[in-house]
């Protein structure tokens, strides 16, 4: 990935659906940039300005809402207004243009005191423990780094990765003894939906690093769709820089 740099946030919110973001998650997140993206996903037939002109006014004061919680967390913050046919490509192109290192889907948490983080064989570890690190930054939430083997090898590169990823959160202020490892085996979406009944967020990166899978149709999607705990999905590390347009046209407010 590079040098490391300032972490961003995207949080996608269906601003006419009902979607809110509970305080505990403000709170968390409030030591990152966030991106508030509003969004409204609408029928194929409907043309973008239609619905623009239809529901801006509403959808504008509910983003604005959201815009001051973040913002009196002491969270910097910058928002966006899309109309869309297809929120997920949205949320793959405004994460990629605004630089964006995950996407958070803001399920109800009621209380947050641990956080679960699946750590991969294939994964940048350094990567996802700094922007975990920047999350943990103030509070006092414990983490568990989690692995799933597939064979005893797996398991001892997967102890190695844990404890990389352990040693990086150390180097990041966070203590020692926040800090859990386990190692399981078994299917891995299962295993991690098994272990987040313990948790009350999830970190899960994207299952191949280029901006064609789109974002949450893999793992991370079926997850986030299996578990009523917020989801925290970081980026591949290395992304291609020519995202295709999405056909949407987002009003923007920053």
């Amino acid at each position: 990935m590079g040098e490391p740099h300032d972490h961003r946030v995207l949080v996608p919110v269906d601003v006419l659906g009902g979607q809110s973001v509970p305080e505990t998650i403000v709170e968390t997140f409030a030591s990152i940039p966030v991106v508030v993206l509003g969004y409204h996903e609408i029928p194929d037939q409907t043309v973008p300005d239609q619905a623009r002109a239809e529901h801006e006014q509403q959808a504008q004061a509910e983003l604005e809402e959201l815009r001051t919680m973040f913002e009196t967390a002491g969270c910097e913050v910058t928002t966006r207004l899309v109309f869309t046919h297809d929120r997920f490509k949205t949320f793959e192109r405004v994460a990629l243009e605004l630089d964006c290192d995950a996407v958070l889907i803001p399920n109800p948490a009621p209380i947050l005191e641990r956080i679960l983080v699946a750590i991969r064989g294939d994964t940048n570890v350094d990567y996802i423990a700094r922007l975990v690190a920047t999350v943990l930054a103030g509070t006092e939430i414990d983490v568990t780094l989690f692995h799933v083997a597939s064979s005893d090898e797996s398991r001892e590169r997967g102890r190695e990765l844990l404890e990389t990823a352990a040693s990086t959160l150390v180097e990041q202020g966070v203590e020692r003894d926040r800090i859990d490892i386990e190692i399981v085996a078994g299917a891995p979406t299962d295993a991690i939906f098994e272990a987040a009944s313990d948790h009350d967020l999830i970190v899960a990166g994207e299952s191949r690093p280029s901006i064609r899978r789109l974002i949450f149709r893999d793992r991370a999607e079926r997850i986030a769709k299996r578990t009523v705990d917020p989801v925290l999905v970081i980026r591949g590390a290395y992304l291609e820089s020519n995202a295709a347009k999405a056909n949407d046209e987002p009003t923007e407010s920053s």
